[in-house]
């Protein structure tokens, strides 16, 4: 898990956030950033970038590499500083909190605002960036793409999602975005993976998250990763989250990834619930969503 930089905020200096946006800027052409590119890249004297990169470094903000040349790139908690100081210059929130989640490809922290909300900071490509390269469509056509590029494209794109979804769709409402974080609303519920239904809710949830679904392809937009893990319970009904994959139904393999996630969902349920579901025609689920004619799954099970 990567640190929590709220507590590192109150010893930074502005000239510490210009150091921190010329690596970032930097990034943008290489790995690494040449020490002696730094002066250009963040409007600071020799000295001062000196300084002030040995105050980030201390601080875990930056890694030094002297293999070839003296170079420096934002570590995650670098990057998580810089986007965390424009939420506070915007006011959008006040502190940090403790972790809500923690997975391979976010964090996400409680935040104070006018409510409790929920910061998450994108991790996608940080420790597999081959692979995530490979994956996200939104990094095929550059030639060099930084871990810091392909974490803020999944931030705009799960923003945009939710910003085209909210409120017709129940996903958390988006409040703010800044490079690969995203301030959202914080969700009062349980994990669906974690939720232990009652026969007579089992089939009255699973028409719920099929429904947000339908709702979503006729707002435009396929989950692309739906499962347990990606649905929360509420006292209201069930709230759809984790949106950085999804993709609009006018793309090529929309309706392949719609009924993967018909299948995805659907099977869980008949996992754990092997009394109350089973043997859902998953292509038959998936039709009627996509041609908003679904109405309970009851007409699917035997």
């Amino acid at each position: 898990m990567v640190q929590n930089v709220a507590s590192v905020m109150a010893e930074l200096e502005p000239e510490d956030f210009h150091l921190l946006s010329g690596v970032e800027q930097g990034m943008r052409f290489s790995e690494y950033v040449a020490c002696e590119k730094l002066t250009e890249f963040s409007r600071l004297t020799t000295e001062d970038v000196d300084y002030r990169l040995d105050r980030c470094a201390d601080r875990g903000l930056v890694e030094r590499k002297t293999i070839q040349y003296e170079g420096f790139k934002l570590t995650f908690e670098g990057y998580d500083t810089l986007a965390l100081h424009t939420f506070a210059e915007r006011d959008t929130i006040e502190g940090v909190g403790s972790p809500l989640g923690v997975g391979k490809e976010s964090d996400v922290y409680e935040a104070q605002s006018y409510k409790p909300v929920a910061l998450k900071y994108h991790r996608e490509g940080y420790t597999n960036f081959r692979e995530v390269m490979k994956e996200r469509e939104y990094t095929a056509d550059r030639d060099h793409v930084s871990w810091l590029y392909t974490a803020r494209k999944a931030a705009e794109r799960e923003y945009d999602a939710l910003e085209t979804l909210y409120p017709d769709v129940s996903v958390p409402q988006p409040i703010d975005t800044n490079r690969h974080a995203i301030v959202m609303e914080k969700i009062d519920g349980v994990e669906l993976s974690r939720t232990k239904l009652e026969p007579e809710q089992v089939l009255p949830i699973l028409d719920l998250v099929l429904e947000e679904m339908q709702t979503a392809y006729r707002e435009g937009y396929v989950h692309a990763d739906m499962s347990e893990y990606n649905v929360f319970v509420t006292n209201e009904g069930v709230v759809v989250f984790d949106w950085p994959q999804a993709v609009p139904t006018d793309h090529e393999n929309a309706r392949e990834l719609l009924t993967r996630d018909v299948e995805n969902i659907v099977s869980y349920f008949e996992r754990k619930y092997p009394q109350e579901i089973s043997d859902v025609d998953r292509d038959a689920v998936a039709e009627r969503l996509a041609t908003d004619a679904f109405d309970s799954i009851t007409e699917f099970t035997e």
